[in-house]
């Protein structure tokens, strides 16, 4: 054996390490990194009681993917019990293929046999850096490329050019009737998924949580960080309204279960910003 052959079996056989706090996924290394950058970022956190460390074939023992229907064509994918950040994926699907819209840490081989006998993934994109978990493994697993945004490739743990495909500029079609679109705020990359055939083909947002679907599920938030409480400028999310509003879209999904609003999408939007400014720009005396 050559010695760039021994050297690619060793890293074959090595690890690659999750972070158990964001679900980030680690390039193959024999021991956890040193520390997660992602959590080191002022937007997330290291827990009170340190940096944990897990791997996906550890994940698959303890965890499971559970699906619920959201429409016709999109399906939301969450994982039990709950882990890292907890958001959900959401599978959408079109005429074209199938785009996975985020991405959960664990995939394990229930989820590849249902997701194949849905007719697999045409492609997978990510709204922001919390949500790369896996992605690499994704990818590979369904020979699709990954979409990201260039802005933030420095918060990419494990590359791999064969999958990841980094877009520039304010929006990117990755199938037909489907384009990503980027907000910033959250991220400097941070993207959206405008769908038009979604909410009864009136169109429909996938937000991550660049914006944040509230409880009441009536209104959006904006954060720089949600876990920290550092909220945005209001110029930002003005801006942020300002490239939605060409968009049409009557429902808007967001990252968690059971954050989405259904019908009035750009309504609450736009309401919600509103609100936004009124109070970052003149708080009234108490």
């Amino acid at each position: 054996m050559t010695a760039e052959g021994a050297q690619a079996e060793t890293r074959a056989a090595m690890p690659c390490f999750l972070c158990t706090a964001c679900g980030t996924q680690f390039a193959e290394t024999e021991a956890p990194p040193p520390a997660c950058p992602i959590c080191e970022d002022e937007r997330q956190f290291v827990p009170a009681t340190g940096q944990g460390w897990t791997t996906l074939d550890r994940l698959r023992q303890t965890h499971t993917n559970g699906w619920r229907a959201l429409g016709p064509d999109l399906l939301a994918l969450l994982t039990f019990p709950a882990f890292a950040i907890g958001q959900r994926a959401l599978l959408l699907r079109t005429p074209a293929g199938n785009l996975l819209w985020d991405c959960v840490a664990l995939l394990d081989a229930a989820t590849e046999a249902v997701l194949r006998a849905l007719g697999g993934l045409a492609g997978i994109a990510i709204s922001h850096p919390h949500y790369y978990t896996t992605m690499v493994e994704w990818g590979r697993a369904f020979g699709c490329p990954v979409w990201l945004h260039a802005a933030d490739r420095a918060h990419v743990m494990r590359d791999d050019p064969a999958v990841l495909r980094f877009w520039e500029g304010e929006a990117q079609e990755v199938l037909p009737g489907v384009t990503l679109h980027r907000l910033g705020g959250h991220f400097a990359g941070g993207t959206v998924a405008h769908w038009q055939g979604g909410a009864e083909e009136r169109g429909a947002l996938l937000s991550g949580d660049i914006l944040q679907v509230l409880p009441d599920r009536k209104h959006l938030g904006f954060m720089r960080s949600y876990p920290c409480l550092i909220p945005l400028p209001p110029e930002v999310v003005e801006g942020m309204a300002a490239r939605l509003a060409p968009l049409e879209f009557e429902a808007i999904y967001g990252a968690f279960h059971e954050r989405e609003i259904p019908h009035g999408g750009k309504a609450a939007l736009m309401r919600s910003v509103e609100r936004y400014l009124r109070w970052s720009r003149s708080m009234p005396a108490p």
